[in-house]
């Protein structure tokens, strides 16, 4: 629970910037001067609030919502050349060697780092802290990766029968037998937790909270998965018997097949929701603010039989609702928690955000289909909620806006008092202007960029999660504008 009025989210009307990490520009890891220069643009803008998309290491599809592990961070953010400052490696080797070959960097800095060869904030003692505060899930995770890297298949699935099904003298010995590429992978959380807890002290510096973002299912390709094989809706085998997904919705009108595994949640109940608290604790020492994705699957949740993975075929099937909720909120007092509300969303989904008084989202994309009752519009928003001009998810807002009808245009135009010249500022000036006490702008709206910069669009595969940043757009022009909106809008604390 935050002390510091100034770190409240919700204690002054603030604005915020949606970007995730790897849109940074950084051959080298983006976790150093990449992401310190992305705070001093957000600090010159008026901004006090980086909301990110999950940190978690990623498979080959690069969605950050089906990661390796619902606690680890992804090593590609690493910034190589922040390690030239400890020591651990040298300006030549990051010249020399390519930085695609990132594993073969950082097992040369983990070598140094093990034959004691410590420097500024990375030493033995730390190290072994880091190691006992998440021995919890860390150690599954090591195992995992390096299963994984020796395996090369496509999942667990497929390893030998005994490493599959964790057979303890199968394990034993291939920890004994690839102690180095263990602790290299366990090095890499330990370089990564690092540069993020600096980070995250000088956005704090600068008053510029972090927000972040947990999918509420995680992906059956993961350490969770595998180390946990109880808690979730799984065959003997280790197959999902159902998977995760929506049914048509504003996103995609064939409905979503996520494909993620889901949560046996009666066994989960049994000690307590201790797997969800051990999550939530991660996140708690990362953010200072922690978006839950698809809160309404607490509530209810669509089951898609995994025989017939089309979505249609689906239903809702009850979530544990009140229970886990106030097991959170037992174990975190004044957990600070958003809600995604997005969707098909019923009457019981919002009981139950409101019965725990957690902020919703609203959309200003989503809030013209004619109807004046429309939560998304303007005049409909709540002082607690959050404002987003578009979602990550969303084209972008020009993008948007050019793709509408006629009759839509009109309608937008008409609502925000607004020819439509320079789209996308009257979006978001109408988002800066709303009663939400936070209102979150993707960086691509604030480069008025078009749907060339959309960074996912759901239900498809490709060209996804790819974008990334120029710093030429960058510009004290744009930072110098950005500031005047947000201060016009009462939203740059401390000014």
């Amino acid at each position: 629970m935050m002390t510091d009025p100034s770190l409240d989210p919700f204690s002054l009307r603030r604005a915020g910037v949606l970007l995730h990490p790897t849109a940074l520009p950084g051959p080298k890891g983006v976790l150093g001067s990449s992401a310190r220069r992305f705070v001093d643009f957000l600090a010159a803008s008026g901004m006090t609030v980086w909301q990110t998309l999950p940190l978690g290491p990623t498979h080959r599809d690069l969605s950050p919502y089906q990661s390796l592990s619902a606690h680890a961070g992804n090593p590609a953010l690493i910034d190589l050349g922040d390690l030239t400052v400890s020591g651990l490696l040298d300006e030549q080797e990051l010249n020399t060697d390519s930085c695609t070959d990132r594993q073969g960097l950082l097992a040369l800095a983990a070598g140094r780092f093990f034959r004691g060869e410590d420097g500024p904030g990375l030493d033995q003692h730390s190290y072994q802290q880091f190691r006992a505060d998440n021995a919890d899930w860390l150690d599954d995770f090591c195992l995992f990766c390096a299963l994984r890297e020796c395996h090369n298949v496509p999942s667990w699935l497929d390893w030998p029968e005994p490493l599959k099904s964790r057979d303890p003298d199968a394990l034993r010995t291939f920890a004994e037998q690839e102690v180095g590429r263990i602790k290299r992978i366990g090095f890499e959380q330990y370089l990564f937790h690092h540069q993020w807890q600096a980070l995250r002290a000088y956005a704090h510096e600068l008053g510029i909270l972090l927000f972040g973002d947990i999918p509420i299912f995680v992906a059956h390709d993961s350490a969770d998965v595998w180390s946990h094989r109880s808690l979730f809706k799984l065959d003997d085998s280790g197959n999902p018997t159902v998977v995760a997904g929506v049914p048509p919705d504003y996103f995609s009108p064939d409905g979503q097949h996520w494909g993620n595994p889901l949560y046996h949640w009666q066994a989960m109940a049994r000690d307590g929701y201790q797997w969800w608290l051990r999550r939530l604790e991660s996140q708690r020492h990362l953010f200072d603010l922690i978006r839950i994705d698809h809160f309404r699957g607490f509530q209810a949740y669509w089951e898609i039989p995994a025989t017939t993975p089309e979505p249609r075929h689906g239903y809702w099937v009850p979530g544990p609702g009140e229970n886990f909720l106030e097991a959170c909120f037992r174990q975190f007092p004044g957990l600070p928690l958003v809600a995604e509300n997005l969707g098909i969303i019923s009457d019981d989904v919002e009981a139950l955000r409101k019965r725990f008084q957690l902020p919703g989202m609203t959309v200003m994309q989503f809030g013209f289909d004619g109807s004046p009752d429309n939560p998304h519009l303007l005049h409909n928003h709540q002082e607690r909620d959050l404002v987003y001009t578009g979602t990550h998810d969303n084209d972008t807002t020009l993008g948007w806006y050019r793709s509408l009808d006629e009759h839509t245009r009109h309608y937008v135009n008409g609502y925000l008092k607004t020819s439509g010249e320079g789209m996308p500022w009257p979006v978001i000036d109408a988002a800066l202007q709303s009663v939400c006490s936070l209102a979150i702008v993707p960086m691509q709206d604030l480069l008025g960029l078009g749907t060339e910069a959309r960074f996912n669009t759901p239900g498809t595969v490709v060209n996804n999660w790819v974008w990334q940043l120029d710093w030429n757009l960058c510009n004290d022009e744009l930072s110098k504008h950005i500031a005047e909106c947000v201060q016009r809008h009462r939203r740059a604390p401390g000014r």
